[in-house]
């Protein structure tokens, strides 16, 4: 097993609502410069990493993480996952991006021709007792990935603990919408942003109400924004702007009598 621990920032799980109803929603699309790439999907090229794998104690167990997004199965994302190193989590902002994992180097555990697609939703945590050639795996400058055993089983075998693999960001493809879990208490709003395809990392919110303007969100945490500004009673609209400078603005996301603790639909990025 290795040794890499990771770290779930937060115990808050925000949960989707699956009684919800998915609302309407009209968008717009503005247009960027595309990432260089190799492939009409690929954002970057292949670069070189190390990964490592974890094995829940019970397979039941909710698994959360530095995101946000709390149980990735019941959002969405099941075991097509991974926690990055500090070089590589960017504080956060990485959150929702995804990455096109392979085995490489090592012809003894490699499953040949094979190549995983996982979204980041996780921290691995720096551990300073170690060097990080050592037992540190995930210290700077180090890029690493922590798999879920499901995800590393399908590029190699088990027995290989620390793997070199190649990694290369490509565009997200989620089904149905974006997801806005709305939370808070009185006029502090937090949203939970999830399930968002193309670059997949949201770089900037922006939410307007019916009696206001767009007002910028800031980041709390992972893919958690917030607002301290009063906007009860009032339907909700978000403009959303990915790393790639793409711009989604959905109107009519939430309805007029939204309450926290619940999660709406909103359009979706091309991917």
């Amino acid at each position: 097993m290795p040794a890499c621990l990771i770290q779930n920032l937060s115990l808050l799980l925000f949960t989707l609502v699956a009684s919800t109803p998915r609302l309407l929603t009209t968008a717009h699309y503005s247009t960027s410069a595309p990432f260089p790439a190799s492939s009409p999907n690929a954002l970057s090229e292949w670069r070189s990493a190390r990964a490592t794998y974890y094995a829940a104690a019970d397979p039941r167990d909710a698994v959360g993480g530095a995101c946000g997004y709390g149980d990735l199965v019941k959002a969405g994302y099941g075991m097509a996952t991974a926690g990055l190193s500090a070089t590589l989590f960017e504080r956060g902002r990485i959150c929702g991006a995804c990455f096109e994992v392979r085995c490489v180097e090592d012809l003894r555990w490699c499953i040949p021709g094979t190549s995983i697609i996982v979204t980041a939703t996780n921290f691995c945590a720096p551990n300073y007792g170690f060097a990080a050639d050592g037992g540190g795996h995930c210290n700077p400058p180090n890029s690493h990935f922590v798999l879920p055993i499901e995800a590393f089983e399908k590029i190699a075998i088990w027995k290989a603990g620390n793997m070199p693999i190649q990694y290369r960001r490509i565009k997200c493809r989620k089904e149905g919408g974006i997801r806005f879990t709305v939370d808070g208490s009185g006029i502090f709003m937090s949203v939970l942003i999830s399930n968002v395809a193309g670059a997949g990392d949201v770089a900037e919110v922006k939410i307007k109400g019916s009696r206001t303007g767009w007002l910028p969100m800031g980041r709390n945490w992972g893919q958690n924004w917030h607002i301290n500004t009063d906007l009860k009673n009032q339907p909700l609209a978000f403009e959303l702007t990915g790393s790639d400078g793409v711009t989604l603005t959905s109107y009519n996301v939430a309805p007029q009598n939204w309450n926290y603790g619940q999660t709406f639909e909103g359009k979706q990025f091309e991917s």
